[in-house]
């Protein structure tokens, strides 16, 4: 025999459960900018010579934007397409978990890796 507690008028059966709606102010304020992307977008700027737009701080998703539009692009090389360290290290794991083996050429690219990891990662 199990005891199950019993919390009466919290879901009667008529009810049902009732999602949780925000109030419209909470829904249309956008959330503030993280102190890591605030200190990322002034690194930026300095090293692009370009200020801030004002009041970015106080939106995260416009900020993400700006960020996005002004950084590097990442260097394209010789092994830009290869896994990436991470990758295959976790790779490893999951084949020693299944008891089988990385494919060959999942360790030459980054996307066959993904695919790959996705697929047979333990649920």
């Amino acid at each position: 025999m199990s005891f199950q507690p019993t919390f009466p008028g919290l879901f009667s059966p008529s009810q049902g459960a009732t999602p949780v709606q925000p109030n419209a102010a909470q829904a249309a304020a956008p959330l503030p900018a993280t102190q890591k992307q605030l200190a990322y977008a002034k690194t930026l700027a300095a090293k692009s010579k370009q200020p801030l737009p004002d009041n970015i701080a106080a939106d995260r998703a416009a900020l993400s934007k700006w960020i996005d539009a002004h950084k590097a692009p990442a260097p394209r090389g010789r092994f830009s397409e290869y896994p990436s360290s991470k990758q295959v290290g976790f790779a490893e794991r999951i084949a020693r978990l299944k008891r089988s083996e990385v494919p060959p050429e999942c360790f030459r690219d980054r996307t066959l890796m993904s695919r790959w990891i996705d697929s047979n990662k333990p649920r």
